[in-house]
């Protein structure tokens, strides 16, 4: 027999801060850090413990006694319930100030760095409707409030398209309207669910491995392209066919129709051949003159425009003169390496997926852009004293790693050659701390920039330009 975990109640608790992944963070009596997900600092609440650790409880504020001045009122209907949006109680001018303090905060107690003056971080200039790239989820079995659970009255239909709830793969959160892509997202994404509910379309269910509808993405670019992937399950042409003709007579103005039959267990596309339904099969993306070609397994910075000011914030870090070799690590399908080409002698782009490389060289022929290269395969294995040989001495090497940092084999061989600048951007300021406390022997941090991609959430950019002591 399981033991029941032991809880506690403490109230009156001032909520005083705001830490990773979102959470906020509150002091019990004996001391203890408290992290809480429904509260914002400046809240005094009663807090129930759902977990004790060694070092610190995980807690619920169950009654609000004063609430916070930061606070302000979710715009959207499903906050409660999707896990989203998680900061959308606060209002975006605080949001920026924990999003700075977290950065900050991570490379000094991190890597113990010494920092020149910050920057104030980049705000959003749009907080909602700023992604360009959606992806929902059908099921016949959603999952119920907790209004509906304890309701008496029968729930006919749980067919639902929407967001999967955090820690239940299998539960699907109904989406009536989502703020964080501009129209017609929402209209689609409606369309379909009640034309599959209307034509009596299987939703499907994940633990059974049966249904029809699977999944739905949908991007819309910065010059208004859009592109969309319906996932099914398993074939039914009369079905599908009847439905693509129905998304497309209702949405003349999609650009690229496309599907996919996955029978597998998971929702994956990227093993997958996706058909062209209708339209082309790629959309195009549009940054200062640039075009870059948008696939379905294509990768693009999810916020448009507030991408073009990461880039521009890199671009400015670099100082390129027009004379410098630029090693652009982790170059994803090459936004960066082609935004800084031509202000740089020559650039080459590393990464490990090979899609990413090839979408990379496509969109530099398409944009004629003769001065950058591009290789696909693992950064540690690639960056060794032959690749530079063959390309050169970089004067600056631009990196852009994914949450989990650079391999230390990277930051050793950079050590090593010592170019006179790097431009370090990361989504995770903790393991860009690490990182740089490895560098900080042999580099000054001249500057640092803070950019949000991702308002209502804690996710937050980061941008380190260091310099050759």
């Amino acid at each position: 027999m399981a033991r029941k975990k032991k809880q506690y109640i403490f109230e009156n608790i001032e909520v005083i801060d705001a830490g990773a992944k979102g959470k906020s963070i509150a002091k019990a009596p004996d001391g203890k850090v408290i992290f809480l997900s429904n509260a914002i600092p400046g809240d005094i609440v009663d807090i129930r413990t759902g977990r004790k650790r060694k070092a610190y409880y995980e807690g619920t504020a169950i009654k609000f006694h004063t609430y916070s001045n930061k606070r302000t009122s979710p715009i959207c209907q499903h906050f409660e319930y999707c896990g989203g949006c998680k900061w959308q109680h606060m209002e975006y001018k605080h949001q920026l100030f924990y999003k700075e303090k977290e950065v900050v905060n991570n490379l000094t107690r991190i890597g113990h760095l010494e920092l020149p003056e910050v920057t104030p971080i980049l705000g959003c200039e749009n907080s909602y409707y700023y992604r360009n790239k959606m992806e929902f989820s059908f099921s016949s079995n959603r999952w119920l409030t907790p209004t509906e659970i304890n309701s008496t009255q029968e729930i006919d239909n749980r067919n639902a398209c929407g967001f999967h709830i955090a820690g239940m793969w299998d539960k699907i959160l109904d989406i009536t309207t989502c703020h964080l892509q501009e129209e017609p997202s929402n209209q689609i994404r409606n369309f379909i669910k009640e034309y599959g509910i209307e034509n009596n379309l299987e939703f499907y269910n994940p633990r059974a491995q049966s249904g029809f509808l699977r999944t739905l993405m949908i991007r819309i670019s910065s010059i208004g392209e859009i592109m969309l992937v319906l996932q099914l399950f398993k074939e039914d042409k009369k079905q599908r066919e009847a439905l693509l003709n129905a998304i497309s007579e209702k949405f003349p103005e999609i650009t690229s129709l496309q599907y996919v039959i996955n029978s597998k267990g998971n929702d994956t596309l990227y093993d997958q051949n996706i058909i062209l339904f209708k339209g082309r099969d790629h959309i195009f993306e549009e940054m200062e003159g640039l075009k870059f070609k948008i696939g379905p397994k294509s990768f693009y910075q999810t916020n448009s425009k507030q991408a073009y000011e990461l880039y521009k914030i890199t671009r400015d870090f670099a100082k390129l003169s027009g004379n410098e070799i630029v090693f652009d690590f982790y170059t994803g399908t090459g936004t960066i390496a082609q935004f800084v080409a031509k202000k740089a002698k020559k650039v080459i782009g590393v990464e490990s997926v090979p899609e990413a490389i090839e979408d990379a060289k496509n969109n530099a022929a398409f944009n004629n852009i003769k001065n950058v290269e591009f290789f696909a395969g693992d950064m540690k294995e690639v960056f060794n004293d032959d690749f530079i040989k063959q390309h050169g001495q970089p004067d600056v090497i631009i990196t852009d790693p994914p949450r989990d940092g650079m391999h230390k084999n990277v930051v050793e061989k950079i050590l090593n050659i010592k170019p006179k600048r790097v431009v370090y951007v990361s989504c995770n300021s903790a393991t860009q701390a690490r990182d740089l406390a490895l560098m900080k022997e042999q580099y000054n941090i001249v500057k640092l920039q803070a950019v949000d991609m991702f308002p209502q959430t804690h996710h937050v950019e980061n941008v380190v330009l260091l310099e050759l002591k």
